[in-house]
């Protein structure tokens, strides 16, 4: 292993923190499905795939611009999470875990089928003209498609803690999360706000996937190493922490970069579940403030 020289460190801590926040935006969805059910969702990965090809689709059918394409694959991955929930992860949790978490795993397994039938096990990609230009500053490139992600990330996370914060709805989340029992008894209809915090947590996975699908390519069974990603960021967070979530997805991608630029590029997967595994020891609770609005 040889040092990087400090031109092509701080390269690597720049192109991390915009990935970092790009890598957030897909966690965020199972973060807040983690920390308002204590819903271990293991069909995430899946969610977030399942937004890329409706991105490829949006684009190759249509003609449409995957980021144009956002709110519409945001809307109908939400459409689908809902009574998803509703129908056969609510119905489930009434008798313990287990349920809803082998139901999650089955799922995962028949979208990734579903996948493989619709779509080939062809590798794919969201390729445009902005996702192969660089912008210049102070003599160090950045992707043009990372500064887009890590904007529209930002933009995404912060209209989610207004929701969380400044809501109605907002509020009956966050009694719900803290409480169930409790809130249920001062009115809060808390299947319902189950099925809409899912339904929105499927819908920013969906989100999640169009942007990571323009900077990478994806492949059916890509679910599972983008739900090990977002375990990682939710880990370093915090249980339904909106901005801990952000924070963890910036730590995330600046150790796997540098963790690249000195150990090689192949073992950026390897750094995340080092980090996923010593804070899930040292520190379970998250680096960040624990809580469903931090």
């Amino acid at each position: 292993m040889t040092l990087p020289d400090p031109h092509a460190l701080l390269q690597a801590l720049i192109s991390g923190v915009l990935l970092g926040g790009l890598y957030a935006c897909g966690a965020l969805g199972l973060s807040l499905v983690l920390g308002v059910m204590r819903l271990v969702n293991l069909v995430h990965g899946e969610l977030v795939v399942l937004g890329s090809y409706l991105g490829f689709v949006a684009l190759s059918a249509w003609g449409l611009d995957p980021l144009l394409a956002l709110p519409l694959v945001f809307l109908v991955v939400a459409a689908v999470g809902y009574p998803l929930h509703r129908t056969l992860l609510a119905p489930l949790a009434r008798g313990g875990e287990e349920g809803p978490l082998l139901t999650a795993f089955a799922l995962s397994i028949i979208l990734q089928n579903l996948f493989i039938r619709v779509f080939t096990g062809d590798t794919r990609s969201l390729d445009r003209p902005y996702t192969r230009t660089a912008i210049s500053l102070a003599g160090y490139a950045i992707p043009t498609i990372y500064l887009v992600g890590f904007l529209i990330s930002l933009l995404v996370t912060t209209a989610v803690y207004l929701v969380m914060t400044r809501t109605s709805f907002g509020r009956q989340l966050r009694a719900s999360a803290e409480d169930p029992l409790a809130a249920s008894i001062v009115g809060v209809a808390v299947g319902r706000v189950h099925g809409l915090t899912y339904a929105l947590a499927a819908g920013l996975a969906a989100v999640g996937g169009i942007l990571i699908a323009l900077c990478f390519s994806f492949t059916p069974t890509s679910g599972t190493e983008y739900l090990l990603t977002a375990f990682t960021i939710v880990v370093l967070g915090g249980l339904g922490s909106v901005y801990g979530t952000f924070a963890g997805g910036l730590t995330l991608g600046v150790l796997q970069s540098v963790g690249a630029v000195t150990l090689g590029d192949g073992y950026r997967t390897f750094v995340g579940l080092v980090l996923f595994l010593v804070i899930l020891a040292v520190r379970p609770q998250g680096l960040f403030r624990r809580g469903a609005t931090a």
